[in-house]
């Protein structure tokens, strides 16, 4: 990645602003520049009429669409009077859209006043009384409309009684019933109201344009009236599709002429100017800095100068990384992002991630039928998953690349001969190998780690911080040690020196690293010392589980298969397919959970700090023509 300095005429900034657009190579850099001189801020006045004009287009597409990237045959320059008479054409053609957007809002809330109405008649409409009087209380009596939950019914019935009051039951529906209440009005209405809200009482208030209404009469009424506004919107929609025929063009263009204008807007905060001059920086990869300068100089008219530098170690940080793009690595470069992104210079654990995660997926589900299963729904669901079906497909693949090897389909292994060996058959040949697999998955993690520290110039973290090569030393030799001790009994003497060596080395390290009183040194370095030794024991038997999880897998699957056998044909079958469906969604998610915390935590977190941002270069919105 190179820092880039373009300096240019004024004049020439839309035209390379277009050009650095159009080469999708340039990563904006938004710092302030460093020369004083350049503190101007051209083309504010193009900004304004720009987002003004967006703004008016926006608010236009709220009524009728238009397509947010029409084709552009032409790449041109959109000058400031063509800006000006598209923001003045674009406010015409609003003062005449929202006629249309304040005509549906008024049928809207005319048409929801209509259904409310609709709505409160309905709740009165097994009432046969006079609603106004329900509505107005009398000088002697009051009265209560609303609805309690059923349960609550009889046990308000009871309480209203000792208030001298009468409930009447006029409607039930679902688990609610519509009561009123008729009382004295006196002492006892404040004991009511305390009783009403326990019971969740809740009034139903009655509209006054019903309360003189004959029902059938107003459901006629009510009913009318939302067949004129919906013949008035009807109505309005032809209007409004006549007058989108007549201005698609025109909003089409204005659209295209906003979308070229973009880039010079995007470019807001990265240019800056003094007179007759303006600068703009960014960062462009490296083998891409001799195209860009060949299409500056072939699009601008006036001089200019193009001025690249590798970036300062300062600068690292700022430093945008440019991601790797490949169609199969889509859906896992999604799962990455989810922990963060590589800073510049760190290794990009994509392609590790997506092998590694395969691999553990297969071992720990491998079954040819389920697997199958798996690819399947993915592709069939392919729309809706987009580019995260791939995940799915290459999860099922690997699943079923695994079940040949175990001689497994729907947890049959009677049916496929085995290309290698069952899991329950062999547990603790699958120990044995999980075990090794979680040696070299840890043992690459920590060389990633070092690499990482390694380019950035730590050499101090490189060799005795976390990961680092003095750890990657003691975990060897403890590993050694292991094999040897299992093996032939004897740890051995050169990795138990190595051992102690590097445990030494690194308690020498954090010892003089550490600003602390002499017994606190002492407390800390232990139990860092310990926490390094108890760390890659700990790490290194949670790999454990992938040899665990494809014998539960094994073993569901065989469970399955037993309680089917206890059936009889239909009942056989009716369980094979459940329990294989039981297996697939439990299990299934279980696994991927257990595969994703080993990559995050065992992988991710020993050399992939997750803090860098993503190469997002300077585009032109269009389709192809």
């Amino acid at each position: 990645m190179k820092h880039v300095r373009l300096l240019v005429i004024t004049d020439d900034l839309p035209q390379a602003s277009l050009t650095l657009a159009e080469t999708e190579s340039f990563h904006p850099d938004t710092r302030a520049p460093e020369a004083q001189m350049l503190s101007g801020i051209p083309g504010r006045d193009y900004r304004d009429l720009y987002q003004q004009a967006r703004s008016r287009l926006e608010k236009i597409a709220k009524v009728v669409p238009i397509d947010d990237t029409p084709p552009i045959e032409k790449v041109r320059v959109v000058g400031h009077d063509e800006l000006r008479a598209v923001n003045e054409q674009l406010g015409e053609r609003w003062a005449e859209a929202s006629r249309f957007e304040e005509a549906f809002r008024r049928i809207d809330e005319q048409d929801r006043f209509v259904r409310e109405q609709q709505a409160s008649l309905e709740n009165f409409s097994n009432l046969h009384i006079d609603l106004g009087a329900l509505r107005n209380k009398t000088r002697f009596l009051d009265f209560y409309v609303g609805v309690v939950p059923r349960e609550n019914v009889r046990r308000l019935q009871g309480a209203v009684s000792l208030a001298d009051h009468l409930l009447f039951t006029y409607l039930e529906r679902g688990d609610s019933t519509h009561v009123v209440i008729v009382g004295p009005r006196g002492e006892k209405e404040g004991q009511l109201a305390s009783v009403l809200s326990s019971a969740s009482f809740q009034p139903l208030p009655i509209p006054a344009a019903l309360e003189d209404a004959d029902p059938a009469h107003k459901r006629g009424e009510l009913a009318t009236q939302r067949e004129q506004l919906e013949a008035e919107r009807a109505g309005l929609r032809r209007e409004l599709a006549d007058w989108e025929q007549t201005h698609h063009d025109r909003l089409l263009e204005a659209q295209r002429a906003l979308l070229l204008a973009e880039p010079f807007v995007t470019l807001d905060p990265s240019i800056r100017s003094a007179g007759h001059l303006a600068a703009l920086a960014g960062w462009v990869p490296a083998r891409a800095v001799s195209e860009l300068e060949a299409r500056l100089r072939g699009s601008l008219a006036l001089p200019f100068e193009l001025e690249q530098r590798a970036p300062t170690a300062n600068e690292r940080p700022l430093v945008p990384s440019v991601p790797i793009k490949h169609r199969l690595l889509a859906p896992f470069t999604m799962l990455v992002k989810q922990y963060g992104i590589p800073q510049y210079g760190e290794v990009d654990p994509t392609p590790l991630f997506a092998v590694t995660f395969l691999l553990m997926f297969g071992s720990m589900f491998g079954d040819v039928g389920q697997g199958a299963t798996i690819a399947g729904l993915a592709w069939a669901f392919r729309e809706k998953l987009g580019r995260f079906y791939l995940f799915g497909v290459m999860a099922g693949l690997s699943s079923v690349l695994f079940g040949f090897l175990y001689g497994s389909i729907f947890g049959y292994e009677e049916v496929l001969p085995a290309l290698w060996t069952s899991p329950i058959h062999h547990p603790i040949l699958m120990l044995k190998i999980a075990l090794g697999y979680g040696v070299v998955f840890i043992a690459v993690a920590c060389l990633l780690a070092i690499y990482n520290r390694l380019v950035v110039k730590d050499i101090a973290a490189a060799l005795f911080g976390h990961h680092g090569l003095v750890n990657l030393i003691f975990y060897l030799a403890m590993v050694f040690g292991g094999l040897g001790l299992a093996g032939s009994g004897e740890f051995g003497n050169g990795p138990l020196l190595l051992i102690l060596l590097s445990l030494a080395a690194l308690a020498v390290h954090a010892w003089r690293h550490l600003e602390a009183p002499f017994s606190e040194k002492v407390l800390v370095v232990f139990i860092e010392t310990l926490e390094t030794v108890v760390g890659y024991i700990s790490n290194t038997l949670s790999f454990l589980r992938v040899a665990a999880f494809s014998l539960n897998h094994a073993a569901l699957s065989l469970a399955v298969l037993t309680l089917a056998s206890m059936m009889g044909p239909a009942g056989h079958l009716i369980t094979v397919i459940l329990g294989n469906l039981f297996v697939l969604v439990l299990e299934g998610g279980i696994v991927m959970i257990q595969v994703m915390r080993l990559q995050y935590y065992e992988g991710f977190s020993r050399y992939f700090s997750g803090d860098g941002h993503e190469f997002s270069p300077l585009r032109l919105r269009r389709r192809a023509a």
